[in-house]
């Protein structure tokens, strides 16, 4: 067995049977994924509850390619390497469009799985494609940003190729003809200037002061960032929410398939409104600052993170008939499972 303590930032002391690092793609090819396995970046979304069974494979590739033609900027970056530093880089060689997706902890391959979004960015928006292998057919395909099937925290790799496809390389389009998204409420009172690579820079610092603000450094406080997704609700639910909290926070997400039209809720306005703020189970504590995100403080388990998650999960839906579902990824013993109220934990 092998310590992965240091391998998610949640941070609890537990260990895997195997773990091996891909420095090149060419590698998993020689991996026998007929053994219990899971694919691990740097671990930033991702919460171990006890000692994992399998193999953990950790990608740790690298590289970035450039390319251009008279509209767009191309990259092609590996999965190895860290988001937030691809920000900085793109950022300081005048390449635009990340910005507003700062310091979102993890590596480059993790972000499409997720399809992380922050501030009125998604990084649907930026994909070209994703590059990968395929663990069924032995073989190395690109996936087009359409076949990806992007949805709000979700995409084909948490589906329909979950477990049989790893992502080695993510191919990234940016338009010269930049334009800044400034949506979200604090960016509003940015002032442009009209200078597109300050007016980023404006919006890059912006975004990491709110961040830093809200989010501690899982190095100083183990967390895995924001836990849960933001709930969607239809137009009849919420109108009878709003009529008890009027001044519940709700942004329209177009219709559903009967065209009812549909909202997104702040998972952490709804954790707040219902006293968590500073809440303790054992070591594991909600957020003082920013109740979306669940801090590790020591001398904790799986089981006092899932009963954390259970009763958060139980309050929001007694006080506002309102499921949440958790955005981070959580590994039992046997792989990942889900932990809703009907069951504490199952493959999922």
């Amino acid at each position: 067995m092998l310590p992965l303590q240091s391998r998610h930032t949640f941070a609890l002391p537990v260990m895997a049977r195997d773990i091996i690092e891909i420095s090149k793609a060419e590698q998993l090819t020689e991996v026998d994924f007929n053994i219990p396995f899971m694919i691990l970046g740097e671990g930033s979304n991702t919460v171990f509850l006890n000692d994992y069974s399998g193999l953990v494979i950790s990608m740790r590739n690298k590289g970035i390619e450039k390319t251009q033609d008279d509209e767009f900027i191309y990259l092609n970056v590996a999965a190895g390497e860290n988001w937030h530093e691809l920000v900085c880089s793109t950022l300081a060689d005048g390449i635009l469009g990340l910005e507003n997706l700062a310091l979102i902890p993890g590596s480059v391959g993790a972000t499409p799985v997720q399809n992380i979004g922050a501030y009125g960015v998604e990084v649907k928006q930026l994909i070209e494609y994703v590059k990968g292998y395929n663990i069924n057919q032995k073989r190395f395909y690109t996936l087009s940003n359409e076949q990806c099937e992007f949805s709000y925290r979700e995409s084909i790799f948490k589906g329909q190729l979950k477990q049989k496809f790893v992502i080695t390389e993510v191919g990234f389009k940016f338009k010269k003809s930049w334009r800044a998204e400034l949506s979200y409420g604090p960016l509003k009172k940015i002032l442009l200037t009209g200078n597109n690579k300050e007016d980023a820079k404006k919006i890059f610092h912006q975004v990491v002061a709110i961040r830093e603000e809200k989010l501690p450094d899982p190095k100083k406080i183990p967390n895995a960032g924001s836990f849960f997704k933001n709930p969607i609700i239809l137009e009849p639910k919420l109108q009878k929410i709003i009529k008890e909290y009027p001044k519940i926070p709700h942004y329209p997400v177009g219709l559903n398939s009967q065209n009812i039209k549909a909202f997104k809720l702040a998972a952490g306005w709804l954790i707040e409104q219902a006293n968590f703020k500073g809440f303790r189970i054992a070591g594991i504590e909600v957020n003082p600052k920013q109740a979306l995100v669940l801090l590790n403080h020591g001398n904790s388990t799986g089981e006092d993170i899932t009963n954390m998650i259970l009763s958060i999960q139980q309050t929001i839906k007694d006080k506002f008939s309102v499921d949440l579902e958790h955005e981070v990824r959580i590994i039992d013993t046997d792989g990942e499972c889900k932990i809703t109220l009907n069951h504490s934990c199952f493959k999922g």
